[in-house]
């Protein structure tokens, strides 16, 4: 660290030479901008390595954020500008703590659903209905695309392949068909909803498209999704698996935590439409909805288990009665604590190392070539095509700091590009890295590429339907 200011002194003075308005620092052709944007890469190829490092991706960006921002503050305190510095990281502060708390909720739902068995429910009433293998592979994708946009793109991933490993067995063919199609429906799914995606999120809280404005998404996504699924269901034969059923006793309350959680969205939505507040706001008090019903179950728990076990005994049912032993009492903040942190904190090393190389000078050169000297509809293209090597957090978060004057149209474009482009790889997305990891051996990197073509067809045709569907958005 003593290295890194050492070597940043060193060119301090170039670092100075010039000032922009407002008193802000150019600092693109200083050390210190060369060396950010080293660290910045080095640490988000680690990032791109998890999967072969076994390396949490929030520990390289976490590192790198607290770096490049002791740098600028190193040189804004010399510069005596420390208030601009200060001012721009606490912009940042407070744009990821507005996220953070709205995703926290969001997943404690999610996580409260899972110990409920909701999902586990799901599953096993789909295996047990004796579908065939290309029945299935339009079940687990049309679920995929239609739960993606209340429960995120990631988990329905993840339930959805647990289905297909399940009835897949050995067919690796199928499996392989089978998990694309649910990484493409999934980020399809959750590119016309404010609640699919980090992405989308992001552009709601901002301000920039409203709730009811992200509908015009849905017919580009469906689009996105079918185009590929059709093709590739050409592959997959119309043989049933073998598949042993079981069964699931969904725990109480699981269906009035998806109501609570769907009020909870209301509620966000109310908030920020209603009396222009941020929808974290609304996400909070729903939290509190969750919070009472588990202190109901609670304090219900005891009636409820004399009530069946007095039915199982009636019914002489051992294994209700085994199931009644092994029973918890709700808790939610254990559901808390079962939240995605390595998410959340990648997600503030990434907004961090962003803001900061947006204060450093960089994305404003960036936006000056893709938003002014070209057009926006080719830049936003291109967003989408990057967010299939680089994850679109960090994209998405760039194009929002750069804050190109753009039309609605343009706006629901980069949304639609950032949140289906990263399908056109299995590294693309948190959907395609977590099933390589869960269906690992049978959905691989070169089996999903073989199929990119296919994919790339429908985000061309999603695009194309986009502009037309939507022509009036963009005057």
């Amino acid at each position: 660290m003593k290295c890194l200011i050492a070597f940043a002194m060193l060119f301090s003075g170039s670092a100075f030479a010039t000032v922009t308005e407002g008193g802000q620092l150019d600092l693109t052709h200083s050390a210190v901008g060369y060396i950010s944007l080293i660290i910045f890469a080095a640490a988000y190829t680690l990032v791109m390595l998890e999967e072969q490092l076994h390396l949490r991706k929030s520990k390289p960006v976490l590192l790198a954020a607290g770096l490049i921002w002791l740098m600028l503050g190193y040189v804004y305190t010399n510069a005596g500008e420390v208030e601009i510095a200060k001012s721009a990281i606490e912009h940042n502060l407070l744009e990821y703590a507005e996220l953070m708390l709205f995703l926290l909720v969001a997943m404690t739902y999610i996580s409260a659903m899972e110990e409920r068995r909701l999902f586990d429910g799901l599953k096993a009433w789909i295996v047990g209905k004796g579908y065939d293998l290309r029945q299935l592979f339009w079940i687990t994708g049309l679920l995929s695309f239609f739960i993606s946009p209340v429960a995120d793109n990631l988990t329905t991933a993840l339930l959805m392949c647990t289905v297909v490993l399940k009835i897949g067995g050995d067919n690796t063919k199928f499996i392989n068909l089978a998990c694309i199609n649910i990484v493409v429906a999934a980020n399809a799914g959750g590119a016309f909803s404010p609640f699919g995606d980090i992405t989308t999120l992001m552009v709601w809280q901002a301000g920039l498209v409203s709730f009811s404005q992200f509908g015009e998404l849905f017919i580009p996504s469906v689009i996105n999704f079918a185009l590929p699924a059709f093709i590739m269901s050409l592959f997959i034969p119309k043989e049933k698996p073998e598949v042993v059923h079981e069964f699931v006793e969904v725990k109480r309350g699981a269906k009035r935590i998806v109501l609570l959680f769907l009020l909870t969205i209301l509620t966000a939505v109310g908030f920020h439409g209603f009396v222009h507040f941020p929808p974290v706001i609304g996400m909070m008090m729903g939290l509190a909805y969750l919070q009472f019903f588990g202190f109901f179950l609670r304090r219900t728990l005891p009636r409820s288990l004399e009530k069946k076990r007095a039915m199982a005994l009636a019914k002489h049912d051992e294994a209700a009665l085994k199931r009644l032993g092994s029973v918890v009492p709700f808790d939610v903040f254990r559901r808390v604590s079962h939240a995605e942190w390595d998410t959340l904190l990648f997600f503030y090393g990434v907004v961090m190392c962003v803001g900061g190389l947006s204060l450093i000078g960089y994305l404003s050169l960036i936006s000056n070539v893709m938003y002014i000297q070209w057009d926006p509809i080719w830049a936003n293209i291109v967003v989408g095509l990057l967010s299939a090597v680089v994850d679109n957090i960090p994209v998405m978060f760039a194009v929002l700091t750069m804050q190109p004057d753009m039309s609605l149209g343009n706006w629901l474009l980069v949304t639609l590009t950032a949140g289906v482009g990263g399908s056109l790889l299995s590294l693309g997305s948190a959907a395609g890295v977590a099933l390589m990891g869960q269906a690992r051996g049978q959905y691989t990197f070169f089996g999903h590429l073989k199929w990119t073509p296919v994919i790339l067809l429908g985000y061309v045709a999603s695009i194309v339907v986009h502009l037309t569907w939507n022509s009036g958005s963009f005057s």
